[in-house]
């Protein structure tokens, strides 16, 4: 066996980001609604904006929180 085929890859804990992920959905939802209301989807706009804005505040970590 080739010496670097025995390595293996350290341990990984799953990224997880509640905090972001909530944040995102609450921001994107309020300014969806207003840029669906824009539109005249005001519904669809929440839905999307919710969706969208979960999606970027869970990958840009805000790191640990301080007490």
């Amino acid at each position: 066996m080739a010496p670097w085929a025995q390595r293996q890859a350290p341990e990984r804990k799953p990224h997880r980001n509640g905090r972001g992920l909530f944040v995102g959905a609450v921001l994107g939802g309020i300014l969806g609604y207003f840029a669906g209301r824009a539109i005249g989807q005001a519904a669809w706009g929440i839905v999307l904006g919710g969706l969208i804005g979960a999606a970027v505040l869970y990958r840009l970590n805000p790191g640990p929180r301080r007490k």
